[in-house]
């Protein structure tokens, strides 16, 4: 009678066999593909354009480590930039802490007009409901910002992102008036993508679908700057937007 130990030993083999086989199996969901993003044409640029959120404390030089910041923007052109490398894609990013549209209208030429982007990418206006620029202000600022991009660049393609908050942390207080303001200014972003046939990435109603499976202070730490996760959630909604929005 066989030793009971040989069929383990052969159940164990096997086993590994088949683990072995699965991970380097080209159907293995271990390592899916990444989807395309049709907009992401061959030596296409990708600029970023934003305040703190978008900034991500990125590097002030050419360190190619830390260029993007750490946030949304880096998920995406890693995951892209990584899968798709034939297609020689950069990516840029500008944001700058603190920004509010006119500290943008004040650095648009050396920061956007002059890095030439295919597509552009815009999530600007929490500081500018804490500053309290007017909304007229805020609309028609960020209206001439487009139409300077699109002169310079008649093919070039938007991506205008909701700014968004929760009532987390400071913003717990007095939230609702502050969010009223946050809301005006996410229907302000509407308006202007459907002006500029813009894709429209609403990040307010992404998180807010997000806290019905964890608190909010999971997402965003602050009631403005997205957690780690919230990041990852911003650049799974931004791909998925914009893949929707040029399907060819």
């Amino acid at each position: 009678m066989p030793n009971p130990g040989t069929y383990a030993n052969c159940y164990i083999s096997a086993c590994m066999c088949c683990l072995a086989m699965w991970l380097v199996s080209p159907t293995s969901t271990a390592q899916p593909a990444v989807p395309p993003i049709p907009a992401f044409k061959q030596d296409a640029r990708i600029l970023f354009q934003g305040d703190s959120i978008t900034d991500g404390n990125r590097g002030r030089n050419a360190d190619p480590n830390h260029i993007l910041g750490h946030g949304y923007a880096f998920i995406i052109a890693a995951k892209y930039g990584a899968a798709y490398a034939e297609r020689n894609l950069t990516f840029l990013n500008r944001g700058c802490s603190g920004n509010t549209v006119p500290d943008l209208t004040k650095r648009w030429p050396q920061d956007t007009l002059d890095l030439k982007p295919d597509i552009l990418s815009i999530l600007i206006g929490v500081n500018d409901n804490t500053r309290n620029v007017p909304l007229d202000e805020y609309e028609r600022g960020y209206d001439q910002l487009l139409a300077d991009a699109r002169a310079a660049n008649p093919a070039v393609r938007f991506v205008l992102c909701a700014p968004f908050t929760q009532p987390v942390g400071r913003k717990m207080k007095n939230y609702e008036p502050w969010h009223a303001g946050i809301m005006q200014r996410r229907d302000a972003v509407v308006r202007l993508a459907k002006k500029y046939q813009a894709a429209f990435v609403d990040f307010q109603t992404m998180f807010e679908a997000a806290c019905k499976k964890a608190p909010a202070d999971y997402w965003i730490w602050d009631g403005v700057h997205p957690t780690y996760s919230g990041h990852q959630l911003m650049a799974d909604e931004w791909e998925r937007v914009v893949r929707e929005s040029w399907p060819e």
